[in-house]
């Protein structure tokens, strides 16, 4: 048995329309003034940031908007928020958006209550001692930051992609309607799944003990965002199955599918990162192409792990194989076969990058600084391992 601490703290709210309690929750959780922090341009297109907006008129909440936030969420918008924030007195934040935008709300917030530079906690200068409050109004199924205690930001000026995990940043409140997920791109929805499927993938694989209920939480949820990430494919608009989606994207990062387990790895992040923050991938899809290349060099790490995940999520009869590394293959073939059935890059090639050598030689040496010189749990990396596994990418 391994002793855990399971802390979820973000209250939930979920259905259709429910964005309009944005208001009312802001000012339950203490909010005076609200920074109203989104992305692109389309939130305000489709009416939903004037829905946010007069939301909180009618709670009496006063309130500023900042949008801008990317993919990938920059360190500069960070800063014009934080400085926005101050000068107009707002104490709470409301993330109107997915993962990026969370986390940017995230990192303003830690300025707010900490002072000084957020990027600070990013790079191990400092650690947090607070968080202003933030809540949510999800828009993308992907990142789970709705519930994680992470916050990834990328510094646009050294291209340092690094994130800061503390329970100040859990978000009091989290929205979620899915329908507000329907006028994404497919590319987002599917990039999305592969996310969500990754955080719990990133805590599954791994040699050391773990939980049998947890194990099965797991594989309940990956085979619930396989089968509805296919649904997707064919009837975007479909509500239940973005309900399904949305759902698993939350308890996919809340620390659930990882409880009792002897270690996260989290290599095929810290290897997607280095893509990100040096070429702006969609996050999803960089996962998707590094992960079936990690899978076959950490396989023999955690065998039995391979083949688990085969039989209970993919549906493998391991006995139809002639030993246990031939079934662990056909579920990484499975997962191969899945990621092209969504639409997503299962190599760099197919992800739309053509690098050198020398390109990968130095996300290997980036990853592994940033990582202390060694990192993963299914296997235990060094550089030279990351930069093997690039290189299989890149094949």
């Amino acid at each position: 048995m391994n002793s855990f601490t399971y802390y979820a703290p973000t209250k939930v709210v979920f259905g259709l329309g429910a964005e309009a309690q944005a208001g009312q929750l802001c000012r339950d959780f203490g909010a005076t003034k609200v920074l109203v922090h989104f992305g692109g341009q389309h939130a305000v297109r489709s009416g939903l940031i004037d829905r946010i907006c007069a939301s909180l008129d009618e709670a009496g909440l006063p309130h500023v908007e900042l949008g801008g936030v990317v993919p990938n969420p920059r360190l500069s918008l960070v800063h014009k928020g934080l400085e926005l924030a101050k000068a107009e007195g707002v104490d709470f934040i409301l993330a109107v958006g997915g993962g990026s935008v969370i986390d940017s709300s995230k990192s303003i917030a830690y300025g707010l209550a900490c002072g000084g530079d957020p990027w600070d906690f990013n790079i191990g200068i400092r650690k947090p001692t607070g968080c202003a409050p933030i809540g949510v109004v999800l828009t993308i199924a992907a990142a789970g930051s709705e519930m994680s205690n992470s916050c990834v930001i990328t510094n646009d000026e050294t291209g340092v992609k690094k994130g800061v995990n503390s329970d100040y940043s859990r978000a009091k409140f989290a929205i979620m309607n899915p329908e507000l997920t329907v006028s994404l791109p497919w590319y987002q929805t599917a990039s999305g799944c592969v996310d969500i499927m990754m955080h719990t993938m990133e805590r599954y694989f791994t040699p050391k003990q773990t939980m049998q209920l947890t194990d099965e939480l797991a594989e309940g949820l990956l085979r619930t965002v396989f089968d509805n990430a296919i649904i997707l494919h064919e009837d975007p608009e479909n509500i239940d199955a973005r309900a399904e989606i949305m759902w698993a994207s939350s308890l996919a990062h809340n620390g659930l599918t990882g409880c009792g387990n002897g270690g996260d790895d989290f290599a095929s992040h810290a290897l997607e990162h280095e893509l990100s923050a040096a070429y702006d991938v969609t996050h999803g899809a960089g996962l998707a192409a590094i992960w079936p290349s990690w899978a076959r060099y950490v396989m023999d790490g955690c065998l039995d792990r391979f083949v688990l995940f085969a039989m209970n999520v993919i549906g493998i009869d391991p006995d139809e194989y002639e030993n246990l590394e031939e079934a662990a293959e056909a579920g990484i073939e499975a997962m191969e076969d899945f990621y092209h059935e969504i639409e997503m890059p299962i190599n760099l090639h197919e992800l739309g990058l053509e690098l050198t050598d020398d390109d990968l030689a130095a996300m290997a040496h980036q990853c592994a600084a940033l990582k202390g010189g060694k990192f993963g749990v299914a296997k235990v990396l060094t550089e030279q391992d990351a930069l093997a596994i690039y290189r299989m990418a890149n094949e």
